[in-house]
């Protein structure tokens, strides 16, 4: 047996053993580089490369040789330049072709000028590499020596080629079954967890009874049928995440998973592998590779909370992602498409967010495709006792206690809280409550040792007779007509309105802005925020620090 048909038998084995594994792709392209490392005994080269079609261009997937540098490796070829490669690629029966330099006299130019500094006339050759599906890439061959590959050399890369390019296509197939593997197992846990509060979610947002929420639930069930992304807005704790689980149980994609993450609970270099994955190496302590919530999420919802929060630095890669469906995992050069609809959340401004720097602009328009506002709890009194049945109900089912129920006096004193934390204050209130109860029926006020309820207390002042008020319940009257907006006879504006709050907010809170009980907490928004309003208002840290007195 020559030689040349030894080389071609042993390449012929190592590929059909790559074809029978289910490797990586970083696997698949070392084979790829041994391989030409043993067509290199047949077909001399100080660079060879394997270029991967991707769009309208070429990109080096495996480089090897005393050439291949990372300027190389780097390297594209876009096809516009190249009218003999792109005909070699179009051309089904096409086979390996040695150009010359009369060929590069004539319009295809050096497939590496710029990169490298070759000789005129130098050796070269293209060798295409087509699949079952189509054209592939090419794999190039060059050399510092003038002269032309022989005839018979070229026909030996042909005939390589061909095994390559099948070798590639299985190699291929074999990583996305292997990834696809991973996505359906990490799909069918989350769908294990998501199940139950689907459909809690979608019940609960049914049973809305107010006329704000009704509008709410209408649009989001309407916007549910498509693939549109959504943006909900509203203060903390009014229930954002329920409603994107309820958009998600009435959408097409029920029954793929709901993947979430919360762009404020982790560190802005977390962020990324969370989204978009990593492999192996990618970072100090990236020991295997690790799927991100994107691809988690192919055929199902992405729902990303906290938005606002996102990195400047990191929005640029998500605005792709929406755009064009696909992503690079931190630390790899290869696009994943991916099937995703989006649903996003906030309670911060994100306009204002924009105009101060902190959020893109054409990010914000791509996720505020159809906006939700989620009104706050004090707005919506008839749901209140819907909401609080609910979640008694569930907690029994879920902790095996109970069940429980409210007293009538209870149930007024929940219709008359101002609710600061909206529901999850709502329902950390009755969860406290059932811990504390003796029996079966909860009795806020005694249980919790709560006083009456604050819009109550408010209201008393504004309702004693002017001929007997005393200085305290003048001062209370005093109170309400300002709370009311009036300041004299006077409407006051909006501005001074925003002004005041902030400012008896601030009183309430001892000057604290940040943390627990602290004033951005009670107005239900960001820090952040509430501090970009103060400036606007021209209330600085001086006011800040005085606002206790």
């Amino acid at each position: 047996m020559t030689a040349a048909a030894q080389s071609i038998v042993d390449l012929t084995r190592d590929l059909e053993a790559a074809t029978q594994l289910s490797l990586s792709v970083d696997k698949i392209d070392e084979l790829l580089g041994e391989a030409i490392d043993t067509l290199g005994r047949l077909v001399p080269f100080d660079l060879a490369t394997i270029m991967e079609l991707s769009g309208d261009a070429l990109r080096i997937r495996v480089a090897r040789g005393v050439l291949a540098s990372p300027r190389v490796k780097a390297h594209r070829l876009p096809l516009a330049r190249f009218p003999g490669v792109a005909a070699l690629l179009r051309d089904e029966r096409a086979a390996a072709r040695a150009f010359t330099e009369s060929d590069h006299r004539e319009g295809d130019g050096d497939a590496f000028d710029g990169v490298l500094d070759l000789p005129a006339g130098h050796s070269c050759m293209v060798v295409p590499l087509r699949g079952s599906a189509g054209p592939i890439g090419i794999m190039t061959f060059d050399r510092t020596t003038c002269g032309e590959y022989p005839p018979h050399v070229v026909e030996l890369a042909d005939v390589f080629g061909k095994l390559l390019a099948l070798a590639m296509t299985y190699g291929e197939q074999s990583a996305v079954l292997s990834r696809f593997g991973e996505q359906l197992r990490e799909q069918n846990r989350l769908l294990g967890e998501r199940v139950d509060g689907r459909q809690e979610a979608c019940a609960l947002m049914e049973a809305s009874r107010s006329a704000a929420m009704s509008a709410v639930v209408a649009a989001a069930r309407r916007v549910a049928a498509t693939d549109t992304p959504v943006l909900i807005t509203g203060e903390t704790g009014t229930g954002k995440e329920v409603l994107a689980n309820a958009i998600h149980g009435w959408s097409p994609r029920a029954k793929q998973p709901l993947v979430g993450i919360n762009c404020a609970a982790l560190p802005a270099n977390l962020i990324e592998s969370e989204l978009f994955g990593h492999v192996k190496g990618a970072f100090s302590g990236a020991t295997k590779k690790r799927l991100g919530r994107f691809q988690t999420a192919n055929g199902g919802t992405l729902f990303l909370d906290e938005i606002g929060e996102m990195p400047i630095d990191l929005q640029a890669k998500l605005l792709r992602a929406l755009q064009e469906g696909c992503f690079e995992p931190l630390g790899s050069d290869r696009s994943i498409r991916v099937d995703v609809r989006v649903i996003a959340a906030t309670n911060t401004d994100l306009l204002e967010a924009v105009t101060q720097g902190r959020f893109r602009q054409d990010l914000y328009y791509r996720l505020a495709v159809f906006p939700v506002h989620l009104p706050p709890l004090r707005e919506r009194i008839d749901d209140i006792a819907a909401i609080a049945d609910g979640f008694l109900s569930a907690l029994a089912r879920r902790t095996g206690r109970g069940p429980w129920h409210l007293s009538a006096r209870s149930r007024r004193w929940l219709e008359l809280q101002t609710w600061r934390g909206n529901v999850r204050e709502l329902v950390n209130t009755l969860e406290r409550a059932t811990i504390l109860a003796g029996g079966a029926e909860l009795d806020l006020e005694r249980d919790l040792g709560l006083g009456p309820p604050v819009r109550a207390a408010a209201g008393a002042g504004a309702a004693s007779e002017t001929g007997g008020a005393t200085s305290t319940s003048a001062a209370a009257g005093t109170a309400a007509a300002a709370e009311a907006g009036f300041s004299g006879d006077r409407l006051l504006t909006l501005r001074e309105m925003e002004r005041r709050h902030i400012e008896r907010a601030l009183r309430l809170c001892g000057g604290r802005i940040y943390g627990a009980n602290g004033c951005a907490e009670m107005l239900g928004i960001h820090p952040s925020t509430l501090r970009s309003r103060m400036q606007r208002l021209g209330m600085g840290k001086a006011r800040v620090a005085n606002a206790g007195s």
